[in-house]
């Protein structure tokens, strides 16, 4: 008896075990590049972290770099890829404010585009297409909605980057708990909140003195893409 209830146990568990998803984490993208000393200092130039730098004989090189506060990295080097140089399109960098981003790459002395949006006609760019293919219009969008405003650069093989700004996600978007990933986005969120309970004291007509649990549940639910708090 206690073999055959062991049995089952044991059963059960392999059975949830195996409807358990496995977590699958997206951290590397291959750049093609022509030239890896001229790729390695552009994107030195951008302020990105430099996690490697591995050569065996003359034949392989490969470099690794990560944007600040990514989870994924890019590599390029010396035999990694037989993709064309400069083929890699549609590389979005998602930030908090697409303006800050802009400002940052044109103090370092990186060409970026103006800050566009989308239209509902067809696709009208000098350098790239962007998620939705639409025609770019100069200026973020008019409601700084999340999802709508970016911004293109390109590195010395035309390997083109996007900006696009998110504050809010859709819902089901963020799993786990809420994160920033560097004190400039927690910054930025937090104004987003203090702006916003600025318009709830309005609303109310007096002082919120727990404006603190306030802002945290509007931050939360920023995040989640859950209904915000008014």
């Amino acid at each position: 008896m206690a073999s055959s209830v062991q049995e089952v146990s044991s059963s059960a568990a392999i059975s949830a075990a195996s409807a358990k998803q496995v977590d699958m984490k997206f951290e590397i993208v291959v750049i093609p590049v022509s030239d890896v000393g001229r790729a390695k200092e552009f994107y030195t130039k951008l302020g990105w972290r430099l996690d490697a730098d591995f050569a065996k004989g003359s034949d392989y090189r490969v470099i690794q770099f990560t944007p600040p506060g990514s989870g994924c990295s890019i590599i390029f080097g010396k035999n990694v890829t037989a993709a064309a140089p400069g083929s890699a399109r549609g590389l979005y960098l998602i930030v908090s404010d697409v303006a800050a981003a802009c400002s940052e790459l044109l103090a370092r002395g990186v060409t970026v585009s103006e800050i566009f949006h989308g239209a509902s006609d067809s696709f009208s760019g000098s350098d790239e297409p962007y998620l939705f293919g639409s025609k770019r219009v100069p200026g973020p969008d008019p409601a700084h909605s999340s999802y709508r405003s970016f911004a293109s650069f390109q590195d010395p093989d035309g390997n083109e980057w996007l900006f696009q700004e998110i504050t809010t996600r859709l819902p089901g978007r963020v799993a786990g708990d809420t994160s920033y990933a560097s004190v400039a986005d927690l910054v930025s969120a937090l104004r987003r909140a203090a702006a916003a309970h600025g318009k709830h004291e309005e609303r109310t007509g007096q002082a919120d003195a727990n404006w603190y649990d306030w802002y945290a549940l509007y931050m939360v639910r920023e995040q989640s893409g859950e209904p915000l708090p008014e």
